[in-house]
């Protein structure tokens, strides 16, 4: 006997315009047994429990019913006319379905029980069963999903942690302009391309999307697009199916399923190729994906994040870049500067990676006086901020800030920069002696330098200090030498 019961799936209806699957809310379960009686109680009990819910009467109808929709559980039963469930099963696995198949049988025994769990099987159900024993089983399969999801990103990440906080650090216009668009953008489901050259933090402004949106509780999946060989990045991102090319003994998900919910960041978008950036471009506009070696499409709820080092609107120019994937891709642009461009932000760079560097390399740390801040300044960082970083690190192994290895090149343009910048410290106005961690040009407000009136000079280099000691207004106010008190005083009177 074969039947099969209309569902309302992903598939069959487009995606919402906000870019957010439906399968986000119960799963979709595809029920195959050829006792009637059975698939009618399954789709009666798991419908009224907010499932969809398909029913097929054989393995093969069962395929059949795949092909139209995507089933994350399926009900299997071992003893079905034609291929058996357990034959179907292994065919399964192979070829990479991503759900989870709970076998279900009358006539069970250990071998036959051990061989469903050795071939992927979630779960071993005995008939006859009570409805709560197969709601149990479901919410187990749910459950190890997420957690199969969870624990592979928590792998990833902690492999790859190696920054201090995880935050965008700068006080100059342009990071400043940068985490207003951050904090705007983040909460749409937008696809975003950020931009900037190699070292710069593009990564690190894609987790900032990733947290400030509704999907902060989902995983956030970064990888690098030019780390992983061409032959390999389209396995890497849909997974694969077993057999599908030399070594691929086993089924394999990629990162679009272990992204489900969340985010996933694809940096250097640039390096992959043109075939590659096609099937990419499908998936962005059908919300589906394709394994390798697969016949079976499954739907992702995804927001994709890219970045690139290069122009990318030149390399569409050129032809070495999909136009239409460039303009799907740059619905929201976000660049970030290079570090010689804004070297008023080293200073608080510098002293974010020496206050959590020498804890992990178990060294003392070094003091940042106004000659190493100067010379830091004025180096043009061709790394970037990734630079930066390692040249503390080194400083710190070596005991000593090598300022030999720095450059001068971007030295007039420093002068320049702090020329027009207002930021000038309030403890030079005042006669005093420079404070320590200050980076700015001192100047004294008399006839040759009247550029600010003097409370507006020490509104400034206050509210510039307590932003660099975090808020924390008991470190600003014993670096700026003023009681608690002044400094809360002045607070208020400045509404901050």
């Amino acid at each position: 006997m074969t039947m099969t019961a209309p569902v309302s799936t992903p598939s069959d209806r487009s995606a919402p315009e906000d870019g957010r699957m439906e399968d986000r809310a119960k799963p979709s379960i595809l029920v195959v047994d050829d006792e009637e009686g059975i698939c009618s109680f399954l789709s009666r009990a798991l419908e009224r429990r907010g499932w969809r819910v398909a029913v097929a009467g054989s393995a093969e109808e069962g395929a059949r019913t795949l092909e139209r929709i995507h089933a994350e559980v399926i009900i299997l039963d071992v003893a079905l006319p034609g291929r058996s469930g357990l034959d179907w099963l292994k065919e399964l696995m192979a070829g990479g379905y991503a759900g989870e198949v709970i076998l279900v049988t009358a006539f069970a025994d250990m071998d036959t029980a051990i061989d469903a769990l050795r071939s992927g099987a979630a779960d071993f159900v005995l008939k006859p069963f009570r409805v709560e024993q197969i709601l149990n089983s479901i919410d187990r399969c749910v459950e190890r999903t997420r957690l199969t999801r969870e624990n592979y990103v928590l792998r990833r990440q902690l492999s790859k942690k190696d920054s201090g906080r995880d935050e965008i650090v700068g006080r100059s216009d342009a990071m400043m302009r940068l985490r207003s668009l951050v904090q705007r953008v983040a909460p749409t489901p937008s696809t975003v391309l950020i931009q900037g050259e190699s070292g710069v933090g593009k990564e690190l402004v894609a987790r900032a999307l990733h947290d400030l949106s509704p999907r902060a509780d989902r995983p956030f999946v970064a990888v690098n697009c030019a780390a992983i060989s061409a032959d390999l990045i389209e396995a890497e991102l849909f997974g694969h199916a077993r057999g599908a090319f030399t070594g691929a003994k086993d089924a394999r998900k990629g990162l679009f399923y272990y992204a489900h919910g969340g985010t996933l960041f694809l940096d250097e978008i640039g390096e992959l190729s043109l075939t590659l950036q096609s099937k990419l471009l499908r998936v962005l506009e059908e919300r589906r994906i394709r394994p390798v070696g697969s016949e079976q499409e499954v739907p992702v709820d995804v927001r994709v994040v890219t970045a690139t080092n290069r122009d990318l609107k030149a390399e569409a120019a050129a032809g070495r870049f999909r136009p239409d994937l460039f303009y799907r891709l740059e619905v929201m642009t976000l660049t970030i500067p290079p570090l010689r461009q804004r070297a008023v932000d080293v200073p608080e760079l510098a002293a974010l990676f020496m206050r959590f560097l020498p804890a992990r390399l178990a060294v003392p740390p070094l003091t940042l006086t106004p000659e190493v801040t100067r010379a830091l300044m004025c180096h043009s960082w061709p790394g970037n901020v990734r630079e930066l970083r390692n040249f503390v690190e080194r400083s710190l192994l070596l005991g000593e800030f090598p300022l030999d290895d720095l450059d001068t090149a971007n030295a007039a343009a420093v002068e320049a920069g702090l020329a027009a910048d207002p930021s000038l410290c309030a403890a030079a106005v005042a006669g005093n002696p420079p404070c320590a961690p200050c980076p700015v040009r001192h100047v004294r407000m008399d006839g040759d330098n009247d550029v600010l009136p003097l409370a507006e000079v020490e509104k400034r280099h206050i509210l510039t200090v307590l932003a660099r000691c975090d808020g924390s207004k008991a470190r600003a106010a014993d670096l700026l030498g003023v009681s608690r008190k002044t400094l809360d005083r002045k607070c208020v009177e400045w509404g901050v």
